[in-house]
C-alpha cells in the first residue's frame, strides 16, 4: 500500500466494499479464514502462496483502518503483523480469531480481559461486584489529536487507566492520531468516539491519506499547512463540530489560553493550558458524556415505579393492582411485565411532572431534546405527529391567513387548516406518472405562487409555507434554498416542515444539512454575517424586484435586515428513532417566538394535548434522545449501508433483476432538479462521493434508505404484492405501495440478517413468478402480458389540483384578481347538513362533467395508497381526477363510497354559497370604501372600489347562470 492510496481503493482490493466499516468487517473474516488455512498447509503447497498474498493484502487494508480505533489498538495489531511476517501462522491465527470474535461480539466494550496476556486494558478489578459494575458501565473512546511516539502513547494510555475507578459511570479508552486529516478520518469512521481532545501542535497531512475526507476540506480558504500550528487546533475543532456536533471537544494549548477561549470558546467544551489540569480534563470528559447520558424523565418514572404508594385516583391499572387481583387477566402482566404497570399513573407529583406545564424532569428532557436536534425549544407529544401538525398550524395561522401547502401532505395538515380557518393554496408537486407517485414542489412553483399573491395585492395575508421533508417516497428538499428564496419575496414567512419520516437525519452529516433546524440555524448565522450583508447589497443592485420573470429565473437572496427566521419542524420520533408508538416532537427555531407565538402556541398545545398523557411514551422519547446523542451517527450510517447493500444485491442478481429493480435518484428526480448530474448515489469507483455531491448541490435528492422496488414486471400490483406475497406468505411488513411499486425502508433496527431474509424472499417470489409464467397457456400468457403492460407502460396521469369552486375561491378585493387559495373550512362544514349534499357515481359524474356541470366535492377523498387527497372540500372534480380514480387498484378510499359514489354539493347549496360569497365581498368593499373616505383618499379611488364591487357582482351572476 502506498502512502497516498485511499482506503476506499484498499477496500476494493478485497472485493467490492461500500465503506470502510464493511471493508473492516469483511477484512477480519478473510484474515481469519486465510490464517486458518495457512496454519495447516504444508510449506510446499501451491495454495500457500495465494493465501499469503491474500493475507498481506488484508493486512495492508486493515493497518490504516485499525489506527482509528482503540481496539485492538496499534500495539496488538502490530504484534499480529509481526507473527504473520515471521510466518508463525498458528499463533497468528489464534490471535486473529480472538480479536475477530471480540470485535464481532463487542465484548471489548465491557470486558477488560478479552485478550488475556495481550490485553490492552489491564484490569484493576479486585472483586466480583466490581467486575459486575464494569459490565454494566457503557464504554466509549476519546480521540487524542497529537503527534507522539509509540512509547508516549502507551504512557498516556496507562495514565488514563490509572485514573479509572469502580465508581465511574463509564469506562473509556483513547485513540491517538497524529494529524489534522487523521483526526477528520477518525471522527468519520470511529463510532465509539464521544469526545475529542485536540492538543497543541500537529501536522496537517496524514500518511494514511483518504479521499473521503476531501469533501470536509472543501471550502477551507486557509492554507492549513502554512498556518501556525497553534491555529490548527481551533480550526480542527470547528470542522469536527460541523461533522459530528454531538461530540464534546476539548482544547489543550500552550499558547495564550485566555485569548483562544475568547475566540473559539463556543466550539470547545473546555480549554486547558498545557498539562496543568490533566485530572480536570479526565473529569470533564466523564462529566460531558454524563450530561448526554442523562434521561431525567425516564429516571424519574423508573424511581416512581419503585416507590410504595397508595392509589386513590384514576387508573385502576396503576401499580398493577387491577391485574394482580384478577382471576382472569393475569396473562396481561405475563406478557408485558409488571414494570409497565408499576410506572402507569396519572399523577404529576412524586418526582414526576406535568406535560402541560412542565417544571421538573419533563422540562429538562425537552431541553435536552432541543439540544440534540439543534432546536431552540422542543415539545413532546404523545398522540403522534398528526397532533403536532395541528398544534403548529393552530398556533400560527389565523382565520383568513393564506397558507401555501403541498397538496400531497399528510391529511392531518388538511384537517388542521380546516380547524384554523385558513385560506389554503395547494401547491402541485412534479408528477411521476409511471410509478403513480408525486415528487415534491419545485421552488419555481412556490415563487410563482407568492408572486401571484403580490400581483393580487394579498401577499401580506400569506402566513405560512408548509412542506413535507422528506416525502414518504424519500424526496428531500434543499431546505435552506427554499427558505432563502421565499424570504426574499416575503421576509416574514413562517415555515412548517413536516419531517415525520426524517427525525433520524440530525444524526448524520450528509442528511443534517437538509433538515429544518440545521438550516434555520445556518440562516440565522448568515443573516448576522457582515460578509453576507455585502453580498446582498451587490445582489440587490442587479435585480429588478418588480420584474417577475427575472425573479423566477434568479436564485434570490433575502434582505438580512428584514428577513426573520421562523421555522418549525414536526418529527414522528417513533417512525425512525427509538420511541413508543405515537411518540413525537415539535422543534422550534423561531426568533420571534417569545413576541409573536408563545402564548398562542401554548394555547394550541393545551387544545390538542391530552391531560392524561402516556408516561411510557414520554419516557421512551427521553431515552430515544439519549440514543441520538450517543450512538445516532453509527446507527444511521449502518442503516444507510444496509439500504445500499439491498439495492446492489437486487441489481446484480440475474433472476431478481428480471422482475425487480429499485428506483435510483434519476428515476424520481428529473434532470432539471439535479444540477450535479448524478444518476446513482453509489459507484464502485468513487464510493459515496456521488451521494455527497448531490446532497450538497441538487434541488431535490433521494434518501437512499427509502428503497422503492418496481414490481410491474411480475404482473402484480402493489397492494397484491404487499398483502398476498410479502405479508401472508413470508411475514414481511411494509407500509407504502403504489400501483406498481412497494417501498422498503431500512431503519436503525435493521440488520444484515434481515436484509438477507428479504433477498431470500424476493428470490422465492421471482422463482414462483417464473414458474407460473412458464406454465401458462397461450391465452393465459396474453392476459399476463396485458397485465404487465398495464402496470409498466399504461399508468394514468396523476391529476394536479383542479381548482376551488367559485363559492369557495380566494380573490383580491383591490385588484379583482382571483388567486389559487380557497376556503376549505366553509366547504367542510357546509357538508355537515345532508340537505346540501347528494351522491353521484363514477359513470354519472363523467356524463355530468361532459355536459358542462361543475361537480364540487363535499369531502376529502383520500385513496390508500397513495395516501394524499385526490379531492378536498370545495374542489371541482375534473375529468382527469375521474380517470385516475377509475384506474386505482386499491380497496381503501376514504371519503368515497363505492355503492354511492362521490358526495358532492347540490346546485342549490352552491348557489346559496355563491350568494354568501357576494355578501361577504360587498361588506368587505364597503369597509374599504369607508376607510378610504375617512383617510381623504382621492375620489377616483372610490370609483375604482365601486367598479370592483360591480365586477364581483357580475362574476357572481355569471356563476349562478
Amino acid at each position: 500500500m502506498t502512502a497516498e492510496q485511499p482506503l476506499s481503493q484498499n477496500c476494493a482490493s478485497l472485493g467490492r466494499h461500500r465503506s470502510v466499516w464493511e471493508g473492516r468487517a469483511d477484512g477480519w473474516i478473510n484474515l481469519v479464514d486465510d490464517l486458518s488455512r495457512l496454519a495447516i498447509l504444508p510449506a510446499d503447497d501451491p495454495e500457500r502462496a495465494l493465501r499469503m498474498q491474500n493475507v498481506r493484502r488484508t493486512v495492508e487494508l486493515l493497518t490504516p483502518i485499525e489506527s482509528y480505533w482503540a481496539f485492538p489498538g496499534g500495539r496488538v495489531f502490530g504484534e499480529l503483523r509481526h507473527w504473520i511476517e515471521r510466518e508463525e501462522m498458528v499463533r497468528a491465527h489464534q490471535a486473529a480469531r480472538r480479536i475477530h470474535r471480540v470485535l464481532a461480539a463487542r465484548t471489548y466494550r465491557h470486558d477488560a480481559n478479552t485478550l488475556d496476556s495481550d490485553n490492552e486494558l489491564p484490569s484493576q478489578i479486585e472483586t466480583d461486584s466490581e467486575r459486575q459494575a464494569q459490565l454494566t458501565r457503557p464504554y466509549f473512546e476519546v480521540l487524542i489529536v497529537d503527534e507522539m511516539s509509540a512509547s508516549e502513547e502507551e504512557a498516556l494510555r496507562r495514565r488514563v487507566q490509572r485514573k479509572r475507578s469502580p465508581d465511574d459511570d463509564f469506562i473509556f479508552d483513547i485513540v491517538v492520531v497524529p494529524s489534522f486529516e487523521d483526526a477528520l478520518i477518525a471522527t468519520l469512521v470511529n463510532f465509539n468516539l464521544q469526545a475529542v481532545v485536540i492538543r497543541h501542535g500537529f501536522p496537517f497531512r496524514s500518511v494514511n491519506h483518504n479521499d473521503m475526507l476531501r469533501r470536509f476540506l472543501e471550502g477551507l480558504d486557509e492554507n492549513i499547512e502554512a498556518m501556525p500550528e497553534f491555529e490548527r487546533g481551533p480550526l480542527l475543532g470547528r470542522r469536527i463540530a460541523q461533522i459530528r456536533p454531538e461530540l464534546d471537544l476539548y482544547l489543550v494549548t500552550d499558547v495564550s489560553v485566555e485569548d483562544i477561549a475568547a475566540r473559539v470558546g463556543e466550539v470547545f467544551k473546555r480549554i486547558f493550558f498545557g498539562e496543568e489540569d490533566h485530572i480536570e480534563l479526565y473529569s470533564s470528559i466523564m462529566k460531558g458524556v454524563s450530561e448526554r447520558h442523562k434521561t431525567p424523565f425516564f429516571n424519574a418514572l423508573r424511581d416512581y415505579a419503585k416507590q410504595p404508594t397508595g392509589v386513590f385516583h384514576a387508573l385502576p391499572l396503576a401499580r398493577g393492582k387491577a391485574i394482580m387481583n384478577s382471576n382472569w387477566i393475569g396473562d396481561l402482566a405475563q406478557f408485558y411485565g409488571m414494570n409497565l404497570f408499576m410506572a402507569e399513573t396519572s399523577a404529576t407529583s412524586g418526582g414526576l411532572d406535568s406535560l402541560l406545564d412542565p417544571v421538573g424532569p419533563l422540562k429538562l428532557a425537552q431541553e435536552y431534546a432541543a439540544r440534540a436536534f439543534g432546536a431552540r425549544r422542543t415539545y413532546f407529544a404523545t398522540n403522534g405527529t398528526s397532533t403536532c401538525n395541528k398544534i403548529v398550524v393552530q398556533a400560527l395561522v389565523r382565520p383568513d391567513d393564506i397558507v401555501l401547502v403541498d397538496r400531497n401532505c399528510h391529511k392531518s395538515h388538511h384537517y388542521g387548516l380546516v380547524l384554523a380557518g385558513a385560506q389554503v393554496t395547494y401547491l402541485d408537486s412534479y408528477p411521476l406518472d409511471v410509478y403513480s407517485m408525486y415528487g415534491a414542489v419545485p421552488i419555481r412553483h412556490i415563487k410563482e405562487t407568492l408572486l401571484s399573491f403580490r400581483r393580487a395585492g394579498t401577499l401580506d395575508r400569506v402566513r405560512m409555507v408548509l412542506l413535507t421533508n422528506c416525502t414518504f417516497d424519500g424526496i428531500v428538499y434543499d431546505v435552506e434554498r427554499v427558505m432563502m428564496e421565499c424570504l426574499a419575496i416575503k421576509p416574514d414567512l413562517v415555515f412548517l416542515w413536516d419531517e415525520a419520516w426524517f427525525a433520524f437525519a440530525r444524526c448524520h452529516p450528509i442528511y443534517r444539512q437538509r433538515t429544518a433546524m440545521a438550516s434555520a440555524a445556518k440562516l440565522a448565522d448568515k443573516f448576522n454575517d457582515p460578509e453576507y450583508a455585502k453580498n446582498y447589497e451587490q445582489f440587490a443592485l442587479t435585480i429588478d424586484w418588480s420584474d417577475d420573470a427575472q425573479l423566477l429565473d434568479t436564485r434570490l437572496l433575502p434582505d438580512p435586515t428584514r428577513a426573520r427566521v421562523r421555522v418549525y419542524a414536526t418529527h414522528s420520533t417513533h417512525k425512525t428513532l427509538t420511541a413508543l408508538r405515537q411518540g413525537s416532537m415539535i422543534h422550534v427555531w423561531d426568533q420571534d417566538f417569545k413576541d409573536k407565538a408563545e402564548e398562542s402556541f401554548h394555547e394550541a398545545y393545551m387544545t390538542h394535548t391530552s391531560t392524561s398523557p402516556n408516561y411510557q411514551i414520554l419516557a421512551s422519547l427521553d431515552v430515544g434522545r439519549r440514543q441520538v446523542e450517543l450512538e445516532g451517527y453509527e446507527l444511521i450510517q449502518r442503516q444507510l449501508e444496509l439500504a445500499m447493500s439491498l439495492r446492489e444485491q437486487v441489481k446484480q442478481h440475474p433472476l431478481l433483476s428480471r422482475y425487480f429493480r429499485f428506483l435510483r435518484v434519476s428515476d424520481v428526480v428529473p434532470p432539471a432538479y439535479r444540477d450535479s448530474g448524478v444518476n446513482s448515489y453509489y459507484d464502485d469507483e468513487t464510493g459515496w462521493n456521488n451521494l455527497e455531491t448531490a446532497w450538497r448541490t441538487d434541488e431535490f435528492v433521494l434518501d437512499p434508505t427509502r428503497a422503492t422496488l418496481v414490481i410491474g414486471a411480475t404482473g402484480m400490483d402493489g397492494d397484491t404484492f404487499k398483502n398476498k406475497e410479502l405479508m401472508d406468505k413470508y411475514g414481511i411488513q411494509i407500509n407504502k405501495t403504489s400501483r406498481n411499486t412497494v417501498l422498503f425502508m431500512t431503519n436503525i433496527g435493521s440488520t444484515r440478517s434481515a436484509i438477507a431474509y428479504l433477498i431470500e424472499v424476493l428470490v422465492k417470489i421471482a422463482r414462483d413468478v417464473d414458474a407460473r409464467v412458464s406454465d401458462m397457456s397461450t391465452i393465459e400468457r396474453r392476459t399476463h402480458e396485458k397485465r404487465v403492460r398495464s402496470l409498466t407502460l399504461e399508468q394514468p396521469p396523476l391529476p394536479d389540483f383542479s381548482s376551488f369552486h367559485f363559492a369557495f375561491r380566494g380573490r383580491s378585493i383591490e385588484s379583482r384578481a382571483e388567486t389559487r387559495d380557497g376556503d376549505i373550512r366553509s366547504a367542510f362544514f357546509l357538508s355537515y347538513d345532508d340537505a346540501n349534499c347528494e351522491y353521484i357515481d363514477m359513470n354519472e359524474a363523467a356524463r355530468a362533467i361532459a355536459t358542462g356541470r361543475e361537480l364540487v366535492s363535499a369531502l376529502f377523498v383520500i385513496p390508500y395508497p397513495p395516501g394524499f387527497p385526490i379531492l378536498v372540500p370545495g374542489q371541482v372534480i375534473s375529468a382527469g381526477i375521474l380517470q385516475f380514480m377509475a384506474a386505482l387498484d386499491v380497496r381503501e378510499i376514504h371519503g368515497f363510497r363505492p355503492e354511492l359514489g362521490f358526495r358532492i354539493f347540490s346546485q342549490d347549496a352552491l348557489d346559496r354559497a355563491v350568494q354568501g360569497t357576494a355578501s361577504r365581498v360587498a361588506i368587505a368593499l364597503s369597509d374599504r370604501v369607508a376607510q378610504r373616505q375617512s383617510s381623504d383618499a382621492p375620489a377616483d379611488t372610490e370609483v375604482e372600489q365601486i367598479a370592483g364591487f360591480t365586477t364581483v357582482k357580475d362574476d357572481v351572476s355569471r356563476s349562478q347562470n
